[in-house]
């Protein structure tokens, strides 16, 4: 992955004949023809060059789609106001729209299997494969069948060991468990993958679900760390371990407000640090998750 803010080399044109969407044009070529079918944008830029290594494998699998999905790219360095609103940190970055939303999306050159199930996620299995079985633990875990979603997400990695999100999603059940060390364990066997399963986001996710658990434990409980709070509103490290510990709970909305009004009171507090902790909350919760995107608009307002 490269990072937007990198230094920024001479310009190419790209080579793609996919089309370039723009600032003025993606209301158009996105929003609205996502109300037929689901649109992919990635977003690029030419001194990027995992952007290049992407782009033919993102290509061919939404050729192998047979028209369920359209592909669009748009240059960041042409046109950054639209990844700037979607609180993109680095490119390649592909974000799914339907019926006029932003619903899914990854980070990173991963691998054209990986980005096979991604469209899968969208449009249903494609030709077979995990990707259905991920999707029903997936589902069962949301539901809170913690049982069930670890024997399918097992049951996917007696047959592939190394299945990024099998890892990544058994991985998260672990961390809610509070067993960090058969978390940490499992983790460790992503980067045994092929090229790039190590960045699939179900890994990264869990990956940082983890940190944020052991974290947690260093912080102590709540209520002391409500009262510091509430005694002195600028207590800027009560306040940022009072976030970890709300995020440690499961209170998602309330670990953002609270780093969000940190960022409000000395954006610039130790390092930055009560920004770098919200990327990684929304690391941890999902690109696309309703209260990443909630706190991402909220960051835009106060940064920018």
């Amino acid at each position: 992955m490269a990072n937007v803010s990198g230094a920024i080399a001479p310009q190419t044109k790209a080579a793609s004949a996919v089309k370039e969407v723009t600032t003025a044009s993606f209301r158009a070529d996105v929003l609205t023809a996502s109300t037929r079918q689901p649109v992919l944008v990635d977003f690029w830029a030419p001194w990027c060059g995992p952007c290049k290594q992407l782009a033919p494998a993102l290509e061919k699998a939404v050729a192998d789609a047979g028209g369920k999905v359209a592909l669009v790219k748009m240059n960041i360095d042409d046109h950054p106001q639209i990844a700037g609103q979607l609180g993109i940190q680095s490119i390649p970055a592909v974000i799914a729209f339907d019926k006029g939303q932003p619903v899914d999306g990854f980070v990173g050159a991963l691998p054209e299997s990986q980005i096979r199930g991604f469209i899968e996620r969208l449009v249903g299995p494609l030709e077979g494969g995990s990707a259905a079985l991920v999707a029903e633990a997936d589902e069962l875990a949301a539901k809170g069948d913690a049982d069930g979603a670890a024997a399918l997400y097992s049951e996917i990695l007696a047959e592939d060991p190394v299945d990024p999100k099998a890892i990544g999603g058994l991985a998260k059940l672990h961390v809610a468990a509070g067993r960090l060390n058969e978390a940490k364990a499992l983790l460790e066997t992503a980067p045994l993958a092929p090229a790039g399963k190590e960045q699939d986001p179900a890994v990264a996710a869990a990956s940082a679900a983890l940190r944020l658990a052991e974290q947690a434990s260093s912080v102590g409980e709540l209520a002391p760390l409500e009262q510091a709070v509430a005694a002195n509103p600028d207590d800027h490290q009560a306040r940022f371990d009072l976030a970890v510990a709300l995020s440690a709970k499961g209170d998602r909305a309330a670990a953002a407000d609270q780093l969000l009004e940190l960022i409000r009171r000395d954006r610039s507090w130790n390092d930055q640090a009560a920004r770098k902790q919200l990327l990684q909350l929304f690391e941890a919760w999902g690109l696309m998750d309703p209260e990443s995107v909630a706190a991402r608009r909220k960051l835009s307002a106060i940064w920018f």
